[in-house]
This record gives C-alpha cells, sequence and structure tokens, in this order.
C-alpha cells in the first residue's frame, strides 16, 4: 500500500515504505496453529448431553479471546507501523488506537548505523539506528528488512540532501568545454529549483533500484 500523499510536501517523494521483517509474525502464526489446535481438541472431549453445545460455545468464546490478544493484536501492530525513507525525511509511525510518531530530517542526520545478529544475518534483518542533530534520542528502527541495503539507501540520501553537495556537483559539471561556472543560475531560486530536480532524478532512478515490493 503506497503511502498517503497528503502527508508529504509538495517536492517530497517516498523512496522506500517498510513494515517490520516478517520473522516478526512467527509466534503470532505459532500461537494461532497452537490455539486452534487445542480448542478443537477440547472441543472434541466434550462428552455428549444438554450442555455439549453450551459447553463448545464458551471454549469458543475463549478461544477467540486468546486469538485477539495472542494473535491479532500482534498482526495488526506489524501493519501499522511504517518505516518510511522520503527525499526529505525518515517518517516512522506505529500503533492501533493510539497512534505515534517521529519524523527525522536528512539534513540533521549525522550518522546512520546497522547491528545485526547471527539470527538477522540468516534472515536478512536487522536494526538501524539514526543518530541526528539535537537533544533528542537516536532513532532507532528494529527489525528492518534489509538492513543493510536500508542502511546504505539512508546514507545515499543523506548525501543528496547535503545542499553544498549538490551546488558543488553542479558547478563543476562540464558543459561543451566553456566555462564551468557560466551555467549556474544566478538567483536563488533557480538553484533551488535545478537542486531539487536533480534530487528528484537521483531518488526516482533510486527507488527503481530498491525493491521495497519484497517486505
Amino acid at each position: 500500500m503506497p503511502y498517503p500523499d497528503k502527508l508529504l510536501a509538495d517536492d517530497e517523494e517516498v523512496v522506500a515504505h517498510l513494515h517490520p521483517h516478517w520473522t516478526t509474525l512467527f509466534w503470532p502464526v505459532v500461537r494461532f496453529l497452537l490455539v486452534v489446535g487445542a480448542a478443537s481438541y477440547l472441543a472434541a472431549l466434550v462428552p455428549a448431553g444438554r450442555q455439549q453445545g453450551v459447553l463448545r460455545m464458551v471454549l469458543l468464546a475463549v478461544a477467540l479471546v486468546v486469538l485477539a490478544v495472542a494473535v491479532v493484536r500482534p498482526v495488526l501492530r506489524w501493519r501499522t507501523t511504517h518505516v518510511v525513507l522520503t527525499t526529505h525525511r525518515v517518517l516512522v509511525r506505529e500503533g492501533v488506537l493510539t497512534r505515534r510518531g517521529r519524523d527525522v530530517a536528512l539534513s540533521r542526520v549525522t550518522d546512520v548505523s546497522c547491528r545485526r545478529t547471527l539470527w538477522e544475518r540468516v534472515v536478512r534483518s536487522g536494526t538501524v539506528t539514526v543518530e541526528s542533530a539535537g537533544d533528542g534520542p537516536p532513532l532507532v528502527l528494529r527489525r528492518l528488512p534489509d538492513s543493510d541495503g536500508v542502511q546504505a539507501l539512508l546514507a545515499q540520501l543523506v548525501d543528496d540532501a547535503d545542499p553544498f553537495g549538490a551546488v558543488a556537483s553542479e558547478q563543476h559539471a562540464p558543459d561543451g568545454g566553456g566555462d564551468p561556472w557560466g551555467d549556474v543560475p544566478s538567483d536563488d531560486g533557480g538553484a533551488d529549483a535545478s537542486r531539487a530536480g536533480g534530487r528528484s532524478r537521483r531518488s526516482s532512478r533510486r527507488a527503481a533500484r530498491y525493491d521495497v515490493s519484497r517486505y
């Protein structure tokens, strides 16, 4: 499902939209199988008689409550957790009834690190930590799919968001052997538009290479 455009700025594009790794759903699936199996077994043990229907209904109600707590809730939590990388920022939204969110502007990011255990290396998952300038704590993104790829992508987005790097690359671009400074826009509005267009094209190419449909 694409991220809602109404939450993005006019010149902002989504580069990657992720949910936690599929291993997050492993234990809910195990609990589902156990609850269904146990409920079916106990329902078969209910002795015949006038109370058989009532007892089975009570057993069914208990099983549904357990499934709602042990299975449905973690699945909804996984489905409603969004990690979105755009051309301007990192957005995190989570929560079913009570929504929580945090945004980190790429221009304020100072470091991006990745940590993976041996098991996470096997399943291609990991924890990505984003540190930013300011007094706030670092943004810790746990159980991300393809954490190495996300780290590399985020580092590249931070580089592209650096206006000084964009200006330097534009100013040193050759143009038919002429004056390398001749095509630099004289007004700030033109320079901003040129840099925004360059970042947009780079982000579009990068989004095409980074296949988030797997997650």
